[in-house]
């Protein structure tokens, strides 16, 4: 009977010592990753496609009205859980280029488009701020002007024009992406890019490599651009 009597006393103190346990970690939240599981498995059961924005970049063509370049765009967005945005981009860009020194021209104009996908890295995938980053392939094929280009001819003393049109050339392209997507009110958003772009392939005529690549930019192997997106969200 003591003995019986020496095991209940203690089983008696052990749950007398785990209800007050208890009692704190559910006031003070000891229990939260239970919690955020069940939060994170109520977020995870929204639909797959949650619409699509549709937008345009401000910087490409505030450039083509003050400089020498720039260019137009569409973008289309789609919107998979808050977390991936397969995107295109789809434009026009052209140059109108005269050299100071030597008042040789440059000229073109073409269509261009991107496509690729952008991940949403913020914690809680559906705030209304999102820090995207992701990659694109660019692809153009354009013709190009040069001249008139006047040389002075010292043995007959005259003057011979020269100028080349219709140069053929292609780009294709890598981006690198990173920026910020915020809901200015409702369905409008507001966000702006940093991109880093590098050549993977090219085609260029005999005359030499062009001013300026619809898409692209200004010629180099690689280069860094921003963009400042207006996007209507549905």
């Amino acid at each position: 009977m003591t003995k019986r009597f020496n095991i209940l006393f203690f089983v008696c103190i052990a749950i007398s010592m785990l209800l007050p346990t208890e009692t704190l970690a559910q006031r003070y939240g000891f229990h939260k990753r239970q919690r955020t599981a069940e939060e994170k498995a109520l977020e995870d059961s929204i639909p797959l496609f949650r619409g699509v924005a549709v937008g345009t970049d401000l910087v490409g063509p505030v450039m083509r009205a003050v400089g020498d370049y720039g260019q137009y765009e569409l973008i289309v967005r789609g919107n998979l859980k808050d977390r991936y945005f397969p995107t295109v981009e789809v434009g026009y860009g052209s140059a109108d280029k005269t050299d100071d020194a030597t008042g040789i021209r440059y000229k073109t104009g073409a269509p261009f488009g991107r496509v690729g996908i952008d991940f949403n890295v913020m914690k809680n995938k559906h705030d209304l701020y999102r820090v995207l980053v992701g990659a694109r392939y660019g692809y153009t094929s354009f013709n190009y002007d040069i001249g008139p280009l006047v040389i002075d001819d010292p043995v007959w003393r005259t003057k011979a024009t020269y100028e080349t049109t219709d140069q053929k050339c292609s780009y294709g392209w890598f981006e690198a992406v990173a920026g910020i997507d915020a809901t200015l009110w409702k369905f409008i958003h507001l966000g702006w890019s940093v991109r880093y772009r590098a050549r993977l392939h090219q085609k260029i005529p005999d005359v030499g490599e062009p001013y300026y690549a619809p898409g692209y930019g200004k010629k180099g192997s690689s280069r860094i651009g921003a963009m400042f997106n207006v996007m209507f969200e549905f």
